[in-house]
């Protein structure tokens, strides 16, 4: 049995009908507003996501730098404890310096040993001084002996920094595998640290102040870091991190000790010679002969000396 073959289709077929005119004209309609509302919403999503935050601003320089010290508020020595502001305030004003000389009660820590209140003292002043270029910090124990010295100049020149940066060195000695950058330029400094016998020594370094900066100070007072229980807190927490990110490696020049840390004894470290610019009195104790108080005696009245005849 045939059956019938279906019907060919034309190859010629009607033209589709065109659609109504209605759905255009409510698109145009709409076409603004929807623009309008879009850019609108993405407007909102930039800003409160902070990408107004990423605008580069521009840092005066004024003050040049910020000297930071943490006191000890538990130490009963008032003598001392005023000596040593003393000490920081005649500096600062002698060069135009901003100061931040801060407690260690000013700050909550959760708990976290009482030294980590360096890294907040450091977060503090960039707060405090966002237009200052640079920001030392220096131990409590310590004086600042030669008056005549500028850290802008005498630290952070670039020129001075390419001629006492320590290239290829272990960054913790003696045989860590992680070395400072070998081809690392001045400019592109923007940590300026030493070592001691011992390892890293954080009681006096240098900061460019910076988006940098921000990012290295909270990447150090993460609270994972200050949960490990490192054995010398925050020390180990920079050791750690110096050694194991890139971003902060790449910006870090180490310096020989007596640049800006020199130890009042040879005991831990480079000992102080007299035209250096501090004197640290590395591991002092509290009380007793070795006490930093006494250590302090040593040098009082030469930094007296020193910074009325300048």
């Amino acid at each position: 049995m045939h059956y019938a073959y279906p019907p060919r289709k034309s190859s010629n077929p009607p033209p589709y009908l065109p659609r109504s005119s209605r759905i255009p004209r409510i698109r145009r309609s709409h076409l603004r507003s929807i623009a309008l509302l879009g850019l609108a919403i993405i407007g909102l999503i930039w800003l409160f996501s902070g990408g107004s935050k990423h605008t580069r601003r521009t840092i005066s320089g004024k003050p040049p730098v910020v000297l930071v010290t943490v006191f000890d508020d538990r130490n009963d020595n008032s003598v001392y404890i005023r000596n040593i502001r003393e000490n920081r305030m005649q500096y600062a004003e002698k060069h135009g310096y901003g100061t931040l000389l801060a407690k260690i009660t000013d700050y909550d820590l959760n708990g976290s040993p009482a030294s980590w209140s360096k890294v907040v003292a450091m977060r503090h002043a960039l707060a405090k001084y966002p237009d200052c270029k640079y920001i030392w910090y220096l131990d409590q124990n310590a004086f600042i002996m030669n008056p005549y010295l500028k850290v802008e100049d005498y630290v952070m020149g670039a020129s001075k920094l390419e001629g006492n940066m320590l290239k290829d060195l272990p960054v913790v000695p003696p045989d860590s595998i992680i070395k400072t950058f070998t081809h690392l330029k001045g400019d592109d400094v923007e940590f300026v640290l030493t070592q001691d016998k011992e390892g890293l020594a954080s009681g006096s370094f240098i900061i460019k102040n910076g988006e940098w900066a921000k990012f290295f100070l909270d990447t150090w007072f993460d609270p994972l870091y200050r949960s490990y229980n490192f054995q010398k807190a925050e020390a180990h927490a920079l050791e750690h991190i110096v050694q194991w990110h890139p971003t902060i490696l790449s910006k870090l020049a180490i310096v020989p000790q007596r640049i800006i840390n020199a130890y009042s004894n040879n005991e831990h470290g480079e000992q102080y010679k007299d035209g250096d610019i501090v004197v640290v009195f590395a591991r002092c104790s509290g009380t007793g002969d070795k006490s930093c108080a006494k250590e302090a005696e040593r040098f009082s009245q030469q930094w007296r000396t020193s910074f009325s005849r300048a």
